[in-house]
This record gives structure tokens, sequence and C-alpha cells, in this order.
């Protein structure tokens, strides 16, 4: 993992926070409601508290959606996968289910979350904290050698997660030979997952993210490229999505997450890209095995990476009870898939869930679920632009923060995106992504800037090439 980190000022988020009308509260109704339902032992379920889950999450959250555990088997592998039942607390919860529908997703923002559901049931009685019995929707997904799906299973049940795990950690013993039992063989299932989207076509952009974290009165800017266990991770989760779209798509009811696949022109421009950047692509390899080959820290191939983010788009939501859909594919997934996974942090997720609990088991849909699969597509659409305005607004603040003060200083940075005489760089240090003006902006090349305008007030932070002699 790659880490490169700058530290601001104190920063106030609150005009953020009322640009974007978050909410700042609970209703008193719904807060009354978590805290009876948090008391609620949710009747008799099957008892799994002897399967020895994990979560592996970042070391500040408290909102414990998955809980993990792999096991070898004589003929491949069996994943079992605990995601919270938050339909356990909220199905006699109407105030909690009205506020829940309001706010679509939880917003992160530095200085706090904004959560989809009262803290008592998402950081306490519904997340997956370890050493705590919890309700939970147990998958069951058995894989054979080479990581293809042999079997699914999903049903209720209470397990118990023995211990909080962090990406660094796990990607530390993972290195050490010293890993966690519990998800020991998650290299070894990870890259059979990831070598089985490549062959299908799946397009995993892996692009360092820009992280803002608290450090004393003030706050940290970093720039952290991905750990190889944090993609493994997400395989996990994928490929439930996965078994979720199956079920769904055999019973004709649900909720897909779909992106059409990248247009042949799309590819066709991406590869002119890679020809301009100097990076290799074999005529045989797919844009996916390109991307996976590239280092994410390094300028051309951010570069390239930006740039297929590009031909990645068109993402949404789509319903059907009776008849499937005609595209049912999520583009990057190269597969039919549904989010699942994330019920605590997104309302979609408690819905699909609760659809294939019905289908898998043999059992009616509920109706509320039925009724609410039509909606849930706006909703979803509009709070993930909340969201992505939130994170986006937030990182522009702290930028501007941090170089208001250095107008007219020069910098080094890598061109990641060009579109005539603007382009989007990232610098070397610090830790910037920002628009740049003017000539001489070479795709994927390292250039010469100045810092030209930094505003607080507007989030905006603007560079311009330095003329260089010649």
């Amino acid at each position: 993992m790659a880490l490169r980190r700058i530290r601001a000022a104190r920063i106030d988020f609150s005009g953020l926070r009322r640009e974007l009308d978050l909410p700042t509260a609970f209703p008193e109704a719904a807060e009354r409601e978590a805290e009876t339902a948090a008391k609620d032992l949710h009747g008799d379920r099957e008892d799994r508290t002897a399967l020895e889950f994990v979560t592996i999450d970042p070391p500040t959250s408290k909102d414990l959606d998955q809980a993990l555990l792999l096991h070898k088997e004589d003929s491949g592998y069996r994943v079992y996968y605990a995601i919270a039942d938050v339909a356990a607390f909220t199905s006699a919860a109407p105030a909690i289910e009205a506020e829940s529908w309001q706010r679509g997703q939880t917003v992160y923002l530095p200085d706090g979350k904004v959560p989809l559901h009262p803290a008592v049931l998402s950081e306490g009685a519904a997340s997956l904290l370890p050493d705590q019995d919890r309700p939970a929707v147990v998958w069951t997904i058995d894989l054979d050698e080479h990581g293809g799906t042999t079997g699914v299973d999903v049903r209720r049940a209470t397990v118990r997660s023995r211990a909080k795990l962090n990406y660094e950690q796990v990607q530390r013993d993972a290195d050490a030979g010293t890993p966690h039992p519990s998800v020991a063989l998650l290299p070894e299932i990870g890259q059979l997952l990831v070598r089985k989207g490549l062959e299908r076509g799946a397009v995993n952009l892996p692009m360092p993210e820009q992280e803002i974290e608290p450090d004393g009165d003030g706050w940290r800017l970093a720039i952290r490229g991905p750990v190889p266990v944090e993609e493994f991770n997400a395989q996990i989760s994928l490929l439930t999505g996965m078994a979720a779209a199956q079920i769904m798509l055999k019973h004709g009811i649900g909720l897909l997450r779909t992106m059409p696949p990248p247009a042949e022109e799309a590819v066709r421009r991406l590869r002119l890209a890679a020809q301009a950047l100097h990076i290799d692509w074999p005529a045989e390899k797919s844009p996916g095995e390109v991307i996976a080959g590239l280092d994410p820290m390094e300028p051309r191939a951010a570069a390239l990476i930006d740039q297929a983010a590009e031909m990645m788009r068109g993402a949404g939501y789509t319903p059907f009870d009776g008849q499937v859909p005609e595209q049912p594919l999520h583009g990057a997934v190269a597969a039919p898939y549904a989010h699942v996974t994330a019920p605590l942090r997104r309302l979609a997720d408690r819905y699909v869930t609760e659809v294939c609990l019905a289908l898998h088991n043999a059992t009616t849909v509920p109706q509320w679920a039925r009724e609410a699969l039509p909606r849930l597509p706006e909703v979803m659409s509009r709070t993930d632009r909340v969201a992505n305005a939130a994170e986006r607004g937030a990182v522009d603040l702290v930028e501007a923060v941090l170089l208001q003060h250095r107008i007219g200083e020069e910098f080094d940075a890598a061109v990641l995106d060009v579109d005539k005489n603007r382009a989007d760089i990232a610098l070397d240090e610090p830790p910037v992504r920002a628009r740049c003006e003017g000539e001489r902006l070479p795709l994927g090349e390292r250039i010469r800037v100045k810092l030209t305008e930094a505003d607080p007030t507007r989030r905006k932070v603007l560079f311009r090439t330095v003329r260089l002699e010649s």
C-alpha cells in the first residue's frame, strides 16, 4: 500500500451539511422505535453462533454489515457470509421506515456520518460487533476449485463475530504468514474470484482514493492505494451479489444493480489512450486484464484508469416483477448483480435480502418488499448524488483550506484527464487532485503547474501550467 499524507487545520463542515440539506437528527418517534427494537430477541432462528465469523472494516467503523468465514472443502471452498438482518429491527417500526426512505443511504463526512438508521441500531444492536449474538442473514456459497459457484443457501440465523479486523491488519498478517484462521483463505479464494471475473470480462478500477482523517484538532488528507485484501474482500461481496441476482432472475422478481457493458467505441478510445500513454495492450487482452496489471500509484497507469472510468457509465437500479430485464448485466461485473450486502448503510439491500430469502426458501415475497421494488431506483439515485456530492465536497474543502496560503507557488503534477485546454491533475505533493488550465497538457505525463486559486468558500482549487524555458 502506498500512502501520502498532509495535514490541514481545523475545518468546519457544517456549511456543506446545510448545502446538501443533510438531516441533523432522527425524529423522536424513530429513536423510540429503535430503542424498543434493540431490546427485541427477534424470535426463533437457526443458531449459527458456532461459526467463527470475523468482520473486516476500517478501524473506526462501528456499522458492521458483513462477517466472513472461509472453509476449505474436499472439492473446493465454502464461503459463509453473514449480513446484518436489518429487517428484523425495522419491520414493525413505521417511523424508522419513513425516515430511512428519506435518507436512502448513510452519508459519510469527516466530522461524522449521517446514518441511514439510528445509532442504537446501526452501531449497536443490528451491527455485527464482536462477541455479541446478532440476528443475521447467512449466505452459504460453495465454490469449486476454480472459484465457480456450485451451490447457494440463504437463511436467517443468529451469529456471533469473533473479531473486528481491519484491512491493513489482515494484509500484514497475510504477508507474514500468520492470518486469522477465519480468513486465512481470503487471498487464495480472492485471487480465484478475480481471475473468474477477468475471464468474464469484468473491469475493476483500483484508483487511489483521497481520504480525510482526523488528526488532533485538524485533519489529514491522504492518498491511499488499495491493499490486495481489500479487493479480495470486495470479491466476496460481489460473489454474494451475483448469487442474489441469479435467485431473483430465476423467479422473475427483484432489483438489480445494472450498467450497460462498455461500448465498442469506448473500448477503442481506451486502447488509443493506452497507446498514447505507452502502455502495452496485447490484442488478446480485455480492458479488465490490462488494468489489473497496472500500478495505480504510477501516473501513466492512473491516467489510463481514470480514462477507463469514462467508459463505465449508466449505472442504475432495475426493478422487475414478472418479466426479467432485457439488459440485466452490470458492465463492470460482467454478470447480473444486486446490492445485498450493506443493509445498515444502503436502503435497497434490505428489500433485496427479503426477496432472496423468500424465493430461495419457497415462501411468498412479503408484500411490503414487493411494493418497494419499483420505488427504490429513484430514492437510491437521488441519495447516491447526495453521498457523492458530500464526499467530493469534503475533499474539495480540505484541499482549498490546505492551499489557500500557497497561491503563486509551483508544484509537480501528473495529468490524469484532458479536455482541450483543461485537465484533471494529481499533485505529487501535497496529495491533491484539481483542475488545471493552460497549454502543454500531455495525458499521463508530469508537468509543472502554478496555483492560481484556492477558495474555501467556493471549495475551488485551480492551477495553470507553467511555461518552461526552451
